[in-house]
């Protein structure tokens, strides 16, 4: 039987929260608010993005004049009130921990949001569930480049290859997969390419510590 890994990454925003529709809702607002609608079209570019691609991006569609520096600040501010009311775990993730912390696997948050939105999540999430946190503050290049994750398995003292990433996200996956990590893959609103080194399930409800120790078959 193969063994467990030896650390699991989790990502945050759509993976153990439902966070990615508040997110976008937030946007809509904040844009509206200036005159111009996002359509529903558009999610799919800043799913799971960095902060500053993603502003970068609603901005050149939409012209309004905000710098980046605003636009960030405003969608931070909305979202950092709404997650510090608290927010639901995804089905599934509670027990997932459970298992983990009893089979002794470490865990870690490896997220593309800023320190001030993990801060804020962290209250619904707990913590005391992770060894470490990386945020998109903590990086020099975000998702989809490897470092976010090559940093969480350095840090943890385990090598990539021996981890498994929990993801949702196309630009998350693809870090991950450039890190080497194994990766379980709980789409949430884009199409996830297929790749070697990805699995994909339905919900994070259906994954056990057996379904990632079978990553390593």
């Amino acid at each position: 039987m193969p063994t467990p890994p030896e650390a699991v990454l989790f990502d945050m925003d759509g993976t153990l929260i439902d966070s990615e529709p508040l997110w976008f809702d937030t946007e809509m607002s904040i844009l509206a608010d200036h005159g111009f609608l996002l359509g529903r079209e558009h999610w799919v570019n800043v799913l799971g993005k960095p902060n500053d691609v993603a502003v970068r991006y609603l901005l050149d569609i939409s012209g309004i004049a905000l710098t980046p520096e605003q636009l960030n600040q405003r969608i931070e501010d909305a979202m950092v009130a709404r997650l510090s009311e608290g927010i639901e775990l995804v089905p599934g993730a509670k027990e997932l921990f459970i298992e983990l912390e009893a089979a002794g696997v470490p865990t870690a948050l490896v997220t593309a949001s800023s320190r001030r939105i993990v801060e804020a999540s962290l209250g619904s999430i707990g913590a005391d569930r992770f060894r470490l946190t990386i945020s998109g503050d903590d990086v020099t290049n975000g998702k989809p480049h490897p470092e976010p994750y090559l940093a969480a398995a350095r840090e943890l003292g385990v090598h990539p290859t021996r981890c498994v990433v929990i993801e949702d996200s196309p630009n998350g996956s693809r870090s991950a997969t450039a890190a080497g990590c194994r990766v379980l893959v709980v789409p949430h609103a884009a199409p996830i390419e297929p790749h070697p080194l990805i699995s994909v399930a339905g919900s994070l409800a259906e994954v056990g510590i057996d379904r990632l120790r079978g990553l390593f078959a």
